[in-house]
């Protein structure tokens, strides 16, 4: 049988270490938790589930961290989770599947990773890690902040997922490193160019952040999946900023690296829906239910824009329209994703009240 390490890195993490080693405890072999100068109750909770405790001084340096942690593993697969996160019944049971069964020649298995869920615990935005990772590989993490791990070999994808909690973090402490290193003089890669304008994005300096995901598109360099996410987010910052030509044109350059994706559909349908422009909104929409839901995407997933949203905004074009029949259809179609929103509901409502006086 394959034996796991769980490695972790916290920091005053008291009211979620419990639940979250909780959810794990009996499916790994040994628990190593690096504490990075705890001043809360974090190191007393965590010796009551593992001996392993070690601290690292805070080096404003996230890798070098998992890389401290990751070198006192000594089962055959490591496991890393963050404080805030937790494996559901339904994964515990996958994940207790996967390590009696896994082959010994899988370098790594990929795992969901759950962002954000409804309040009906349907998740709602998503993204694809490494997760599960052969000891023996000595794989490294690399960057400061947001750091990645890098991953070759036999990598398989599971249908486990691991499940963000939401907790309050310092909000600032991401953006002073960054700020830190750029006063030192060092380069940015093209993945700290986008990490750094997402963190001003977060701070609302919505002008610096646009300067900053431009320069991180003219690299050329960066995944496709970020440079995509960043076409988003400058389009976002332009809405904010009330420049909807540029928030379009920032839009439409996400089509540069890609196959549409149902979100900028959606996007482009909700620019035209704004303008009163239905038929153009109609297109849009249209486009995005009819393409493909990706399975395996590794990338950030909104997953309302894939299944329900647009169907709901078709919805209201085809009202608008005149085309009561259309519209009654596509908000069914979205009421079976989501039967009880409060949006779905007043359209039923509204349309059979149509419907009875015809």
């Amino acid at each position: 049988m394959n034996t796991v390490s769980l490695c972790m890195i916290v920091k005053n993490e008291e009211n979620t270490i419990a639940c979250c080693l909780d959810s794990v405890k009996d499916l790994v072999d040994e628990i190593i938790v690096v504490d990075t100068g705890s001043t809360d109750r974090t190191k007393e909770i965590l010796r009551s589930y593992t001996d392993k405790v070690f601290d690292f001084p805070w080096i404003d340096d996230f890798s070098a961290a998992r890389n401290f942690a990751f070198r006192h593993a000594t089962m055959d697969y490591i496991f890393w989770l963050d404080a805030d996160d937790v494996l559901l019944e339904d994964d515990r049971k996958k994940f207790s599947s996967l390590k009696d069964t896994l082959n010994p020649h899988v370098d790594s298995i990929s795992m969901i990773y759950s962002l954000a869920t409804d309040e009906h615990g349907s998740v709602t935005s998503s993204l694809r890690r490494n997760r599960l990772i052969k000891r023996k590989n000595h794989y490294r993490w690399h960057g400061a902040v947001h750091e990645y791990l890098e991953v070759w070999g036999n990598i398989i994808n599971s249908d486990i997922t691991v499940t963000h909690t939401k907790v309050h973090h310092n909000s600032d402490r991401n953006l002073r490193i960054y700020e830190s290193r750029m006063a030192r003089g060092e380069k940015f890669s093209p993945r700290d160019l986008f990490y750094f304008a997402n963190e001003l994005v977060d701070h609302q300096y919505h002008e610096q952040a646009i300067e900053y995901y431009q320069k991180f598109l003219e690299t050329g360099q960066g995944w496709v999946e970020d440079m995509i996410s960043a076409c988003g987010k400058m389009a976002d910052c332009f809405q904010h900023l009330g420049d909807h030509e540029r928030e379009r044109q920032s839009i439409f350059k996400s089509f540069e690296y890609d196959t549409p994706r149902a979100d900028f559909c959606c996007r482009l349908g909700y620019q035209f829906l704004n303008k009163n422009q239905y038929p153009l909104a109609v297109f849009w929409y249209k486009l995005a239910t009819q393409l493909d839901k990706p399975v395996e995407k590794w990338g950030l997933l909104n997953h309302a824009c894939w299944t329900w949203l647009p169907h709901l905004q078709l919805c209201v074009c085809y009202s608008n329209l005149g085309q009561y029949k259309l519209a009654f259809e596509h908000n069914e179609i979205a009421r079976k994703y989501v039967p009880t929103h409060a949006s779905v509901l007043h359209n039923k409502s509204f349309l059979e009240s149509i419907f009875e006086q015809k």
